[in-house]
């Protein structure tokens, strides 16, 4: 087993020096426009310098109707790479791996916020949505490549593909949501099609050295476990990414299908074949001891969510304490505001339920 600070090489770019991988955080901070704004860029630094190995921005989306967040990252515009290189810079000045997080939100995009009907693979009605023409697709699927392009531009060490957690990536993987019959619906095959045309877009368009991942959660959004297991295993087999991202909720829970359960919903991706892949899991990792017990358990690394709001520097104080915990919740606005979040942030985490002390 590796030590939590012992280095990890990928197949391309930079080695990462330990195994603490930032979370990709919705911090609602970004400018209207997508740009960033100076307080996004002070928490994000904040990270990188706190020891994380390897720093990823938020989810940045890659067309203006994708956009899931106020105050979200954009990644769909030249005019983002100025901040972009400004946060690439920050990031890797601070001997840690620099990686943005490309989205788009799909059917769970805020009509109110977009300024328009949210598109999805599928007409649907709870939340509404239009269906994506086939030409459409291939639109999106050239934005997330342009997407990545520009943060090759501004000096990024690579891109993780968010395909998780309902959106729109994870919409075209859901059999319930993904009603096609075109080349992208239908058997597996076909609703992850557009999954690996995207990584395999950016792939061959971005420099070799590139990396390249993915994001994925095999539950909720009418995703099947066995079906998630299949897609990782194949972008694993093809060996197109550098690192699979997945996404547990909770990394020691079952599995909520029956047919799955009896061991951990994690073993379901450490058994399988990674070839020269890297896998790493998030899901309430607040804790030194957690941590450990995700790499005894098989994963080559760690995201940390929760826990890197509440420590910027969560890497460095498990390397002090071997028996380091996150400070329990809640926590006063005016914690949170000496880790290094802005206004924004401090409004968004109060709408996490304990996570912010009430103001008596």
């Amino acid at each position: 087993m590796p030590s939590l600070f012992e280095s990890m090489p990928f197949t391309r770019g930079p080695a990462m020096k330990n195994r603490f991988m930032l979370a990709p955080l919705t911090n609602t901070q970004s400018h209207e426009d997508g740009r960033l704004s100076d307080d996004e860029l002070n928490w994000i630094e904040m990270r990188a310098k706190g020891g994380f190995g390897l720093t990823m921005t938020c989810a940045a989306h890659v067309q203006t109707n994708g956009q899931g967040f106020p105050g979200q990252l954009g990644a769909y515009s030249d005019d983002h790479i100025e901040g972009l290189a400004r946060m690439a810079t920050a990031i890797k000045s601070r001997d840690s791996i620099a990686i943005v997080q490309l989205h788009h939100a799909g059917n769970r995009a805020p009509a109110a916020l977009i300024g328009d009907v949210p598109v999805c693979p599928s007409d649907c009605t709870e939340p509404l949505a239009r269906a994506l023409t086939t030409a459409e697709v291939g639109t999106l699927i050239e934005d997330f490549i342009l997407g990545a392009k520009r943060a090759e531009a501004a000096g990024f060490d690579g891109v993780e593909v968010h395909g998780a957690h309902g959106y729109i990536l994870s919409q075209f993987l859901s059999p319930e949501i993904n009603q096609r019959t075109d080349e992208y619906g239908g058997n597996l095959e076909n609703r992850s099609r557009i999954v690996f045309d995207v990584v395999n877009g950016i792939r061959a368009r971005c420099r070799p050295d590139f990396n390249v991942s993915i994001r994925l959660s095999p539950e909720r959004f009418g995703l099947q476990l066995a079906e998630i297991r299949e897609v990782a295993q194949k972008l694993m087999t093809e060996g197109a990414i550098d690192f699979l991202d997945m996404s547990l909720w909770d990394v020691f829970k079952e599995p909520e299908e029956a047919a799955f359960k009896g061991r951990s919903l994690l073993s379901y991706f450490t058994d399988l074949d990674r070839g020269g892949v890297k896998l790493g899991v998030a899901g309430k990792i607040t804790s030194a001891e957690a941590a450990a017990a995700c790499l005894k358990q098989g994963c080559d690394f760690v995201l940390i969510g929760r826990a890197a709001i509440l420590h910027h520097d969560f890497p460095l104080l498990i390397q002090a304490d071997p028996d380091f915990k996150a400070v329990s919740l809640p926590v006063t606005a005016d914690y949170l505001r000496d880790e290094g979040l802005g206004e924004n942030f401090v409004v968004y985490m109060s709408g996490w339920k304990g996570f912010v002390e009430l103001q008596g």
